[in-house]
């Protein structure tokens, strides 16, 4: 968004959506700062900010002008505030005059990175801190990899601290240049744009600081209200994908003002359009099958539509009758992927239980699960050089390359090009845990003949 649509946006009152999540190393300040985020953008209500100032003064805590210890704006859970960090992913909403935002305070514990693979999963951006006096850690190095595994389209650098180093330039430089080349080496597209910041003190989070003369940049809000908005923009250019979440025929019940006898026959699917548009007229593909049929109706709950885009939830009625059910991928006919039963893939593993090549899985892609086996390790990635090394298995917070063979065919596209649809996760079969979360290249590979016991049926 240019100064321009900035201004404009004011002047209309209209606001684009953001989301955000934070990430970094232990007692980096990522709570700290989302509170001092909420605090000086006057986002909090007044029974929160009396809660924290009475909690807060029971502690002793006094150490900025407020004398609020911020960090307890998101740290909610009990054990949060006991030990001083965070567990889980904490959401907050807040509002500036030309934005909404969605912001996510995700944990710094090694333990806890699968928190922060859910928190980045959805971002358009990630505020990475990097706490000034200790610069890049594995933990910063891991971070900035998952971002990378899943395609966040901005990072954001949140040298925090700063006031802890006297404010000094250098030690920022030093930071920035080193992160920006374990970004080249990643394979971050773009380059990292920094902010040096003090949650503790708010230097150049909502308003600047003279204590940073030699940096002329925005303010960290500044910046977050005027990075575009390319998760949307991506989504909006790609081509139309719709995974069926359900098969709606009325038993009965219809909104008041809809007449029975219009929808005695009436069969639509529900779902969300996860990149591109549909409208009315539209030739559409069923992946699994090929068979194609043309977009008769769209409906918006009771409301009719013309159009359809990412993200809206819609009702999709068609020209012909054809086996559709839950995990059924609609596609523009025109650039409908082919299915694959056997694809590479990157995962996250989120898991304290090791896999290994042979081990069976489910594979959630879209609303459809079927079953798969990890059929090849490829390798591990290695956060002191970023190169990957050959493994014979992944264990929790370990990032690498696997082969799946699928039980059915899923249609699959490369992450790269379609973030939504390239994703998926990895289940326990037995627990339903979630034990990894993948991008996957639509390369098709070789099919081994072995697991067929576990692969013969999908359900």
């Amino acid at each position: 968004m240019t100064t321009t649509d900035t201004l404009a946006a004011k002047a209309e009152g209209t606001r684009t959506l953001f989301r955000f999540a934070t990430a970094g190393s232990v007692d980096d300040g990522k709570s700290t700062l989302v509170g001092r985020l909420l605090y000086d953008a006057k986002a909090i209500l007044a029974d929160q900010l009396d809660a924290v100032a009475r909690t807060s003064a029971e502690r002793g805590f006094g150490d900025d002008e407020q004398g609020l210890d911020l960090a307890l704006l998101t740290d909610g859970l009990r054990a949060e505030r006991e030990q001083g960090i965070t567990i889980d992913v904490a959401y907050r909403y807040f509002a500036t005059d030309t934005r909404n935002f969605v912001l996510a305070d995700c944990p710094g514990h090694v333990e806890y990175t699968k928190n922060t693979v859910t928190g980045a999963s959805t971002a358009d951006a990630v505020v990475l801190l990097v706490d000034a006096r200790h610069g890049v850690l594995e933990q910063t190095r891991r971070h900035l990899a998952v971002t990378r595994l899943l395609r966040v389209p901005h990072v954001v650098v949140a040298v925090n601290k700063i006031d802890l180093v006297d404010y000094d330039e250098n030690a920022y430089r030093a930071i920035t240049h080193d992160l920006q080349s374990i970004a080249d080496d990643l394979g971050v597209d773009g380059r990292l744009t920094a902010v040096p910041v003090s949650a503790l003190k708010g230097d150049n989070v909502v308003t600047g600081s003279d204590r940073t003369p030699w940096y002329s940049g925005p303010t960290l809000l500044g910046l977050l209200e005027s990075l575009p908005d390319k998760s949307q923009v991506m989504r909006s250019a790609e081509p139309f994908r719709l995974a069926v979440q359900s098969v709606i025929r009325p038993q009965g019940g219809l909104a008041p003002g809809l007449d029975p006898d219009d929808f005695r026959d009436f069969r639509g699917y529900t779902g969300q359009v996860s990149s591109g548009a549909i409208r009315v007229g539209d030739e559409i593909q069923i992946a699994a099958t090929g068979t194609t049929a043309h977009v008769t109706a769209l409906w918006n709950g009771s409301h009719r539509m013309e159009t359809a885009r990412s993200p809206q939830a819609v009702t999709v009625e068609i020209d012909r009758d054809l086996d559709i059910s839950r995990g059924t991928m609609l596609c523009a006919a025109a650039t409908a992927p082919p299915t694959l039963s056997t694809f590479d893939a990157r995962v996250a593993w989120l898991s304290d239980r090791e896999i290994t090549a042979g081990s069976k899985v489910l594979v959630k892609h879209g609303t459809a699960t079927v079953k798969a086996i990890i059929t090849e390790i490829g390798g591990r990635l290695d956060l002191q050089d970023l190169a990957e090394r050959p493994a014979a298995s992944l264990g929790l917070n370990d990032i690498g390359s696997v082969t799946i063979r699928t039980a059915s065919p899923l249609p699959v596209e490369d992450y790269e090009a379609h973030r939504h649809t390239g994703a998926f996760l990895v289940i326990d079969p037995r627990s339903g845990d979630t034990w990894g979360a993948g991008i996957a290249s639509r390369q098709p590979v070789p099919q081994p003949e072995e697991f067929g016991d576990w692969l013969e049926s999908s359900e």
